[in-house]
């Protein structure tokens, strides 16, 4: 069979931080081949899956010298003769050697890199793209998503110079995926030149937005307002903000502590917080608003909130069917992250994706801050259908390759592909025309 898997190989490689990381090829009886790389997060989930680092003194421990000797000894042997063309059966393999809930016995990065590189390969042996593929596998139609960029960094990304980890810009406004990405490097550039002009600039943070000095959060929205003025745009008609607050990266037990300003909130303060900006901004989506610890915070925020803007389990759901499933249950959350290294294989991703579907949430195919060259994600987004991708920023190239494949693959679809404002159609963004501050 073409699709037979005849070989499993493993190679170090680096990620956009210059740390090790997993990539695996497998080669099919065919000749057909699929590669992939592992991403790594800096924000993590505690439920997610954990990669395999080697520890020890040398490249500050984060080696993975065993994840790619697991990828040889045990999950090589047991993928030879079986067929990339069955993603889930493959996976189920993987998943079966494992065994384990957080994928640490093997690894997260053997896992994914492993998986992803399955899917390529099946791809590659049914003479289709990956996209196309992806759709088979899914059922849905292929759609270009909405892109979700960053225009600052923060948090983990930035150094935590500020608090909130992404201070994004959506296009839902936007005839064409072209169209939208042409509007983004106005804001971004934009951005840019206003911060320079206020000595307000350090450089670029981990996902290519722009690494800012600010006094307050606050100030980050104002900025990101101010932005996509000088960009000639109106805040809250064509463009709209998005955030990803992570707020468990600085809250826990209900408490959360705003390093940047000097104090703490508890979490209807939180709420209030939160609250108030999207009054007096054009926010359209909020991402993990309260800590993965804080359901009663979630389900409060959503319930308060939930029929204006896109609220994003990431952290809270870690790509898992069963969260989705029971968050949706607990009226906690409207959409989710969909992150395959956080899961650990693509069919786990597309077991998520479904039960996002069935419970009606969104859902928004992300990269990781630790990226690569890899644009497995772009095709992911386009044939699972999931209307959106976040990607990070409009700068660096393990950036721009995803949103590039993007628009190679609209020339085959046709802008009619693309889903436009029909994400967040259900926020009513195009009926509040907000303006800044």
């Amino acid at each position: 069979m073409a699709g037979t898997i005849s070989d499993v190989i493993a190679r170090r490689v680096w990620d956009s931080r210059g740390h090790p990381t997993v990539e695996v090829e497998i080669v099919t009886d065919g000749g057909a081949t699929g590669r992939a790389i592992a991403p790594a997060g800096a924000s993590r989930g505690t439920r997610e899956a954990v990669d395999l680092r080697d520890g020890g003194t040398a490249l500050s421990g984060l080696d993975v010298q065993a994840a790619l000797d697991n990828v040889r000894r045990r999950i090589a042997p047991a993928l030879k003769g079986m067929d990339a063309t069955e993603q889930a059966e493959v996976d189920a393999a993987i998943l079966a050697l494992d065994g384990s809930v957080l994928k640490d016995s093997l690894g997260g990065n053997a896992v994914v890199a492993a998986s992803l590189a399955v899917l390529h390969a099946g791809a590659a042996a049914k003479a289709v793209p990956l996209w196309r593929h992806c759709a088979d596998l899914s059922g849905a139609a292929p759609s270009l998503p909405l892109p979700e960029i960053q225009i600052f960094g923060g948090g983990a990304h930035a150094g935590r110079r500020v608090d909130i980890q992404d201070f994004m810009v959506m296009v839902p406004g936007a005839a064409t995926f072209d169209e939208a990405m042409a509007a983004t490097a106005e804001i971004y550039r934009a951005a840019g030149s206003l911060m320079h002009r206020k000595g307000r600039l350090v450089g670029v943070a981990d996902e290519g937005g722009w690494w800012p000095v600010f006094d307050h959060n606050e100030e980050a929205l104002e900025t990101l307002v101010r932005a996509i003025e000088d960009a000639g745009e109106t805040p809250g008609e064509r463009v709209v903000i998005s955030l990803d607050v992570a707020a468990s990266e600085f809250g826990a037990k209900g408490r959360y502590r705003l390093a940047l300003e000097d104090r703490e909130l508890g979490r209807d303060e939180m709420i209030g917080l939160l609250g108030r900006w999207i009054a007096d901004y054009p926010i359209a989506s909020i991402e993990d608003p309260l800590a993965e610890d804080d359901p009663e915070g979630m389900r409060d925020f959503t319930a308060e909130f939930g029929a204006r803007v896109q609220i994003i389990g990431d952290d809270y759901l870690v790509t898992k069917a069963d969260l989705v499933t029971a968050a949706a249950a607990d009226g906690a959350c409207n959409a989710v992250l969909i992150k395959v290294n956080q899961v650990g294989t693509v069919s786990e991703a597309l077991d998520c994706l479904k039960a996002a579907r069935a419970a009606g949430y969104g859902t928004i195919v992300s990269a990781r801050s630790g990226e690569t060259e890899d644009v497995s994600i772009s095709h992911m987004a386009v044939g699972f259908g999931a209307g959106q991708l976040k990607v990070g920023s409009f700068a660096r190239s393990e950036r721009m390759a995803k949103w590039n494949e993007c628009l190679r693959i609209a020339e085959v679809l046709g802008q009619e592909a693309f889903v436009a404002g029909k994400p967040l159609a259900a926020t009513g963004w195009a009926d509040r025309k907000q303006g800044a501050a």
